[in-house]
């Protein structure tokens, strides 16, 4: 299928959360700084984004996350320290973050959710559509999910979203899709949403994850949003009335925004926003590595078996 609309080149990146999960690590250290092996879980993210070619990426930040900015920035210090010292290895690894991509920043003056954290980006993000990442997920580069979610919406138009299928007793802790099928076995058409549903209310087992390729009608329909779970503005309903209004206008010319699409993952992720699943996270990436694995596994098959 050939490309049908315009090619997205921006990722927004929510960040602003306060990391409460992770306390008393994240008082003073932004929780997306917290380190997965030797990278922060919020590099990986934004190596994502510029791995399915969005390279132009503004990252929606709040108070005390300065660390965020440093980080993706220059440090000309470190960086002298260490061609001085001939070590060009981590010369490189320091060098690698601020060459990434073109990164921006805004402010999230107020804690209203991930729908007002979004609608914050629609100065830089203009009339085109775009990528939306959360940093609490990490997809594994194997497994190329944004590529494909960007491929689907450039063929079909309208929003694309991340789903996951889950244990029909988790499906509370997750937005939850009510879908259709599409001739592509990967892709759902989205016919409604509903954010954290009790279990026998869900429409499906299947969960949205932290991925999102969005059309710039989202923001006039955040702007109108009311807030909703938790006293916040939540994109779940925002995706919610686009597509209900697709699917229920009468004409094209009122289908605004077009579909919401999904795209089932079966893939690898990571969830480091829970304490238990960041250990995890760790340990199964610390395995796969080639400079670290093979002495680290070796440990872990000694610790597990002297525990056991």
């Amino acid at each position: 299928m050939t490309q049908l609309h315009p090619r997205i080149s921006k990722a927004v990146i929510p960040a602003a959360g306060l990391g409460t999960r992770f306390l008393p690590a994240t008082k003073a250290t932004p929780k997306e700084m917290l380190p997965v092996v030797d990278k922060p879980a919020i590099q990986y993210v934004v190596e994502e984004a510029v791995a399915a070619g969005l390279d132009d990426v503004l990252m929606v930040t709040g108070r005390n996350k300065r660390p965020l900015e440093d980080h993706f920035d220059r440090n000309y210090e470190l960086e002298s320290a260490l061609q001085k010292k001939g070590d060009a290895s981590r010369l490189a690894k320091v060098q690698e973050s601020s060459d990434l991509a073109t990164m921006h920043y805004v402010r999230q003056g107020d804690p209203k959710g991930l729908g007002h954290a979004v609608l914050c980006a629609a100065p830089h993000v203009g009339d085109e559509p775009f990528a939306v990442l959360l940093g609490d997920d990490l997809i594994d580069p194997r497994d190329p999910l944004l590529q494909r979610m960007v491929e689907v919406q450039e063929q079909r138009g309208g929003s694309v979203i991340a789903l996951m299928e889950v244990a029909p007793e988790q499906i509370h802790l997750y937005g939850c899709a009510a879908v259709e099928t599409t001739e592509d076995s990967d892709v759902v058409q989205i016919s409604g949403l509903v954010e954290k549903p009790d279990p026998a209310d869900a429409p499906s087992n299947y969960a949205i994850i932290g991925r999102y390729v969005l059309d710039p009608h989202i923001f006039e329909i955040l702007r109108r949003t009311e807030p909703g779970r938790g006293g916040e503005i939540q994109l779940t309903d925002a995706l919610q009335q686009l597509a209900e209004t697709y699917t229920s206008a009468a004409t094209a010319e009122e289908k605004t925004g077009g579909p919401v699409h999904g795209v089932v993952f079966k893939g690898r992720r990571y969830d480091t926003g829970d304490r238990g699943d960041y250990l995890r996270a760790i340990v199964r990436l610390a395995c796969e590595r080639e400079d670290l694995g093979p002495d680290f596994r070796t440990w872990l098959r000694s610790y597990v078996a002297e525990e056991m």
